[in-house]
């Protein structure tokens, strides 16, 4: 038998010596080449076919060996042919795909499906990561909010609103500080111009000092930035707000009523609040002077989100470790003042003692939105940086599970392009060059998919924008982008066509040529590619499971109170005086079973904190801070509350002016029983200097703990007292049309509030509210979960169509010798289910680990039980057997005769 392999190289050595090599054309080369073959070959009738056969599949000869060529010519030269040889690794790869449609589907659907999820969720990632950064706050990287943390008798709170002299200490006395701003939470308003009849409610309002425009680097549109919240009773809108109420952005000089009282004049217009700033959708700012309690000099009222500019060669530490001496430089000698035998000596040995402690700190403005999540007085919901890793980890899978799809077929496929490689090294192309040819053959692959995932992600992004309460765009002008796809593109483009190619050049030509039997490579590889892209999978199903598992705790864990069937009416202060009349008016109505006034929900909604001393108890030691709750005498009974000890408030009492009903939290933080605490004198009024007249509440009751804060966080110390100051309405309805009742409710309110606006909602929606982050992952968690499998099923679902190709022979023998198509099927299908099964093993107790992390962010949370870890694995079999089964089958019931005519 003839060598052709060693035939061609000496042709190739012999024709480098000729003097036309270097003036010769390709296809004079080619013809060249031909007529040497034909002068060899005579006898050789199969090496000759194979000859043919590469010359019209694959295109020039002499690019075949374009190294050889390239290596001893002349420059000029060896650039027309690096062309050609470019132009020739497309041209082959576009031929070669329209020749195996059905391989070239697989590869570019599921590199879209995982480009374009990879896209969606980097997409989300990059808007969750922008929030508050330098190109939306100027100077953003220097800004930072000041925060408590405390302990009081065992309970953790953290708040990010401090006490209202701190901003006055810093600047006074620290020298870093190149600006200081402080808010004032204001909750809503109502505001109508004067010659209005009908009011706006406002919820996003709040007070700031005079520095707020120079601390954001804000313009303001109208107005002077200096003066414009000097003044008391001043107010600057966004320029939405100013066309809301004015018709138009000039509104400088306008006024408007603020509660129907008192008039607030326009001082500044500035625009509309970035989407992605802590303060999103904030309308309205108030001048801070505006309100008395701004100029208060207690420490213990913590109402003021305070932000710090640093100078620019400040340290951030060193901001840090100023504030950790602020509590006893400052704080407790306020206290002094009023707590009889109280030093710094005694209070720090106290902390030591008890383990408590009231610490300032600062975070990052850039930090807020991903790593203040449990913080009590946030501007609005914050995100979970958690969340943007299980979301980025999800999407690196994606991409990564397509690609191990490319990589699984195209060594899958290696057989029929065993002789092509093998014909290629024997006309002289290196292993380099055909590595070349085959990432070629992958960056091809990886734009078209591009192009696809495009049109998948401009399809989808409207209902992912709806999951995900965003309002995301791809960013097309942005020059940046298109270079980060393209470059990412590239390396994916790599990654996926790399073990191929380094898989497909390692062949031997002459055992390629010579051998008849078809082989596909890297069969170990590829078996763990599978076992890779399943255990993926079936983590992300876990997930998916666990996370609807907590949201379903969530929903119906029994939170201690009554959340459903009750109607919040908001902004009844509109009514003034005629609250009350009000409150009886709805009571009346026959769908009604109670009402109740009160501004404070254990839904979102105001909150409150109070230090406490027992009476005859006023050492620092004994300080207790919990939540301090004004309601009415129906309160209790509308939401459902339960009491363990005492009674509830009382009409026919008149004392109860003076009551106070606590939660079962605050009994170790008083350190008393429930019994013991019926009776107890406790008093917020410790700072008054004649500690003889100072006031006392008289405990009355004890209510069982429910949750009035996220179940991520442990139930607090609570009070309640009673107070006439509410803004909103609870009514417990009957269960059946609520639509009657409502509307009965509104016939009421326009008549004893006229030209006020009617707005209410349900408390399970507020409720659901809290865990809108939550709930938009495990529903994100569901997509992408989908598209994992969906790839991982892709990628099987090719590789069964291979397997049943490449045993097409031993199927018919079978068959013949009476094989019954479901043990034909039986055989295909075994090796991939037990692939998979190693999977389920392995990712079971990975995933169990993971979400088991996930699960400790909630201070109250499921167990992960066993059944969720066997519908798992249920699920990843019975998809893998109907991806495998349909193609096995497929292969089962062909006729025998014409599989093995073919072989």
């Amino acid at each position: 038998m003839f060598d052709l392999e060693k035939a061609i190289k000496q042709w190739l050595k012999q024709f480098r010596k000729h003097r036309a090599f270097e003036t010769a054309s390709i296809r004079e080369m080619e013809l060249h080449l031909r007529d040497h073959i034909d002068d060899l070959i005579r006898e050789g009738h199969s090496e000759r076919s194979a000859f043919d056969t590469a010359v019209a599949d694959f295109g020039e000869v002499p690019n075949m060996a374009d190294e050889e060529f390239l290596n001893h010519r002349p420059h000029n030269i060896t650039s027309r042919l690096g062309l050609t040889m470019y132009r020739n690794y497309l041209k082959v790869a576009l031929r070669g795909f329209t020749k195996q449609p059905f391989f070239t589907f697989l590869n570019t659907f599921g590199l879209a499906v995982g480009m374009a999820g990879g896209l969606l969720i980097s997409l989300f990632i990059y808007d969750e990561l922008s929030y508050d950064k330098a190109n939306v706050f100027a100077d953003a990287e220097r800004i930072y909010r000041v925060h408590i943390d405390n302990k009081t008798a065992g309970e953790v709170t953290k708040h990010a609103a401090v006490s209202g002299p701190l901003a006055n200490v810093i600047r006074q006395d620290y020298p870093h500080q190149e600006l200081v701003v402080r808010f004032r939470e204001v909750a809503s308003v109502l505001l109508k111009k004067e010659e209005d009849d009908l009011n706006t409610k406002e919820d996003k309002v709040t007070a700031v000092d005079t520095t707020f425009f120079e601390m954001f680097g804000l313009t303001l549109l109208q107005g002077d930035p200096n003066t414009a919240l000097e003044q008391p009773k001043s107010l600057v809108l966004t320029k939405k707000a100013a066309e809301d109420y004015f018709g138009t952005p000039e509104a400088l000089g306008k006024s408007l009523l603020v509660d129907d009282g008192d008039e607030y004049l326009v001082t500044g217009v500035v625009e509309d609040m970035p989407k992605n700033s802590f303060l999103r959708d904030y309308r309205i700012f108030i001048s801070l002077s505006s309100y008395e309690n701004s100029k208060s000099l207690a420490w213990n009222n913590w109402s003021f989100p305070t932000f710090i500019k640093l100078r620019k060669e400040a340290r951030s530490q060193h901001l840090k470790d100023y504030l950790a001496t602020v509590t006893e430089r400052y704080l407790i000698p306020w206290a002094m003042t009023f707590v009889p035998g109280l030093t710094v000596e005694s209070a720090r040995a106290a902390n030591q003692e008890t383990g408590n402690y009231l610490n300032f700190g600062a975070m990052p403005l850039t930090d807020i939105h991903l790593h203040s999540r449990d913080r009590e007085s946030e501007f609005n919901i914050n995100s979970d940086i958690q969340n943007a890793y299980i979301l980025s980890a999800i999407g690196f899978f994606l991409i990564l599970l397509a690609s191990v799809n490319f990589m699984n077929l195209s060594t899958a496929y290696s057989l029929k392009r065993a002789k092509e490689v093998g014909v290629r090294k024997t006309l002289g192309s290196s292993r380099f060059g055909l590595i070349r040819q085959f990432l070629t053959e992958a960056g091809v692959i990886s734009f078209l998919s591009l192009g696809l995932a495009m049109v998948i992600v401009l399809m989808a992004l409207p209902y992912f924008n709806e999951l995900a309460g965003k309002q995301i765009a791809v960013p097309f002008q942005n020059p940046i982008f298109w270079i980060v796809l393209t470059l990412s593109t590239i390396a994916l483009a790599f990654l996926s066509g790399s073990y191929p190619a380094f898989m497909l050049s390692r062949f031997k030509s002459a055992e390629v040529l010579k051998s008849s039997q078809k082989r596909g490579g890297g069969g170990r590889v590829r078996n763990v590619l599978v076992v890779f892209q399943f255990s993926i999978s079936v983590f992300l199903i876990v997930g998916t499971l666990v996370v609807y598992q907590q949201l379903n705790f969530i929903q119906n864990k029994d939170l201690g109170y009554r959340k459903d069937q009750i109607l919040i009416i908001d902004n009844v202060n509109a009514a003034g005086s005629q609250r009350e009349a009000l409150k009886q008016e709805v009571k009346k109505i026959s769908n009604v079973t109670s009402v109740s006034l009160s501004s404070f929900l254990p839904t979102p909604s105001t909150r409150n904190g109070t230090t406490f001393f027992r009476e005859g108890m006023l050492e620092s030691i004994d300080a207790v801070i919990i939540g301090n709750w004004r309601i009415d005498y129906d309160y209790i009974s509308t939401l459902n509350l339960e009491l363990i000890e005492g009674r509830n408030f009382n009409r026919e009492f008149a004392t109860d002016s003076g009551a106070l009903i606590i939660n079962e939290s605050a009994l170790p933080m008083f350190g008393v029983s429930a019994k013991e605490a019926i009776g107890m004198r406790v008093t917020n009024d410790f700072h008054r200097p004649d500690k003889e007249n100072m006031k006392f509440y008289t405990v009355i009751g004890v209510v069982k703990n429910f949750h009035f804060e996220s179940l991520r966080n442990n139930i607090n110390g609570l009070s309640f007292r009673l107070g006439q100051d509410a803004k909103r309405m609870m009514v417990k309805l009957e269960a059946g049309e609520f639509s009657r009742p409502i509307s009965d409710i509104e016939k009421i309110w326009k008549k004893i509030c006229p030209g006020q606006p009617f707005n209410y909602y349900f408390m399970d929606e507020s409720f659901n509210e809290t865990y809108r982050a939550d709930a938009q992952l495990g529903r994100i968690f569901i997509i992408f979960t989908i598209l994992s499998i969906l790839i991982a099923c892709l990628g099987l679902f090719g590789l069964t169509a291979f397997n049943a190709e490449r045993r097409a022979k031993e199927i018919g023998i079978r068959k013949v010798l009476g094989a019954e198509v479901s043990q034909i099927t039986l055989k295909l299908s075994l090796n991939f289910l037990k692939l998979v099964s190693l999977a389920i093993i392995i990712s079971l107790p990975l995933s169990w680990y993971v979400m088991n992390k996930w699960l400790e962010d909630f201070s109250y949370r499921i167990s992960i039980s066993w059944w969720i870890f066997v519908v798992s694995a249920a699920l990843a079999i019975a998809i893998s057997i109907l991806t495998v089964c349909y193609q096995s089958i497929k292969a089962a019931v062909v006729n025998p005769v014409k599989s093995l005519r073919m072989e």
